[in-house]
């Protein structure tokens, strides 16, 4: 057997190994966070892609659960921040203190504040002012923050899982578009179900709780995000990609008559970045070893829909972003079944 071969059947072993390691994952977190399978595999994606997720949703839905779950079962360190308009960059990032020893000296200690970690709920991260905001941009992107002329590192790996309610605007800042696009998935958390209600109702009322189960130690989540970018991606998915991603942008020649007039700004590479390690991380959590053009259109709308927007004669009349998502995809679809 040549050594191409041995890598490739290598690679195919570390996928199957990978993606049973994931089933149990996904079961460990549904036994505390019931009924919410397409919640639980995007902030797993957001993990395997080595991003970060914001969860748009109502107070009491269980991300603060959710988060909680993930950091025992991924095997992660993990810190919580509340946001409100009072916090300050030094509440997130740290500060120096000045000590004075037995000896009467004097030097400043740095004292780290909660991003120095591996797994951080940002919740409700919109009630912080923009100057706050701002101390989370370089952590996010460059896994790093600069306090007093000293660059940093944080944990590795480092992941931030932000909260934000879409209906209470009251006090609130609206994240800005070069901080929403650090964000690989806006993941939407509805309300459960009735038979999925009922199965919380009748879990977390008792005098027991379950309890999550560690599944990834101690750097198997790093090894997963090195497997996940080296599983190969078909020409057909990358061009599927690239469709998608060019046909909202306003200005450009691939963009429908109904994109040129509805949008406002459409997405950058960082979107066709994220869209691509998104659809090899569906594939790895649905226990196959390469991705289809299907899973790029599953992905679209957490990746494409915080990184883009209507116009204002769109939002005046009532269209809806998610929906141009969907009917775009879709026509994409039909478009190259034809070819």
């Amino acid at each position: 057997m040549s050594e191409t071969q041995t890598s490739a059947t290598d690679m195919v072993a570390d996928i199957e190994a990978l993606g049973e390691k994931l089933g149990r994952a996904k079961a460990s977190i549904s036994a505390r966070f019931i009924g919410q399978a397409r919640v639980v595999d995007l902030t797993l994606t957001a993990l395997l892609c080595g991003g970060h997720g914001l969860l748009i949703g109502l107070p009491g839905l269980g991300k603060t659960r959710l988060v909680e779950t993930l950091s025992t079962v991924m095997g992660l360190d993990g810190s919580r921040i509340q946001f409100t308009p009072d916090l300050m960059p030094a509440d997130i990032l740290g500060s120096e203190v000045l000590d004075t020893e037995t000896d009467g000296s004097r030097a400043f200690r740095f004292v780290p504040g909660p991003v120095f970690c591996q797994l951080l709920m940002a919740d409700e991260i919109n009630r912080a002012s923009p100057r706050t905001q701002s101390a989370l941009l370089q952590a996010m992107q460059e896994k790093t923050v600069t306090v007093a002329g000293m660059d940093r590192p944080l944990g590795t790996p480092f992941h931030v899982l932000a909260t934000q309610n879409p209906i209470e605007q009251e006090g609130t800042y609206p994240l800005p578009e070069a901080q929403l696009d650090r964000f690989l998935v806006q993941i939407d958390v509805n309300y459960p179900d009735r038979d999925t209600e009922r199965d919380i109702l009748m879990a977390t009322t008792g005098d027991e709780d379950a309890q999550a189960v560690a599944v990834f130690g101690d750097g198997e989540l790093l090894a997963a995000q090195a497997l996940l970018r080296r599983m190969p991606v078909g020409e057909s998915v990358v061009e599927a990609i690239l469709d998608l991603v060019r046909a909202f942008r306003p200005d450009s020649a691939d963009a429908s008559e109904q994109v040129r007039e509805t949008v406002a700004w459409g997405p950058g590479p960082r979107a066709a970045q994220a869209l691509m390690l998104a659809v090899r991380a569906r594939c790895l959590l649905e226990g196959r070893l390469a991705p289809s053009i299907e899973d790029v259109i599953d992905m679209a709308r957490p990746v494409l829909s915080h990184r883009m927007a209507l116009n204002f004669a769109a939002r005046a009349r009532g269209d809806s972003l998610t929906d141009l998502i969907d009917q775009t995809a879709a026509q994409m679809t039909k478009g190259q079944a034809a070819a």
